[in-house]
């Protein structure tokens, strides 16, 4: 049975912006070459975008600045075969 549209939207629109994108550091509002999602938030990023996957161990999160024109992508997930489990990769798509 096929899924409604709207449900697959979302997570079609991440993986579009996430293919067109030119990827890069984020590099503006004192955040780091690869930040964490704390050090976005409290450097004035806001979420406005969120997908999960399917097996629950893995997400894309979408930021924005209101001073940028830039968006900010984070890949965060949980890995049981890496040392530390946790991960998190951000990237500018400009």
């Amino acid at each position: 049975m096929p899924r409604p549209a709207g449900v697959l939207l979302p997570f079609t629109v991440v993986v579009l912006a996430s293919l067109a994108a030119i990827f890069s550091p984020v590099s503006a509002q004192n955040v780091g070459q690869n930040p964490t999602i704390e050090e976005l938030l409290k450097s004035g990023w806001q979420v406005i975008g969120f997908a999960g996957s399917g097996n629950g161990r893995n997400a894309m999160v979408l930021f924005k600045h209101p001073t940028e024109t830039y968006l900010v992508q984070c890949l965060t997930g949980y890995d049981v075969t890496r040392t530390p489990r946790e991960f998190v990769s951000c990237y500018g798509l400009h």
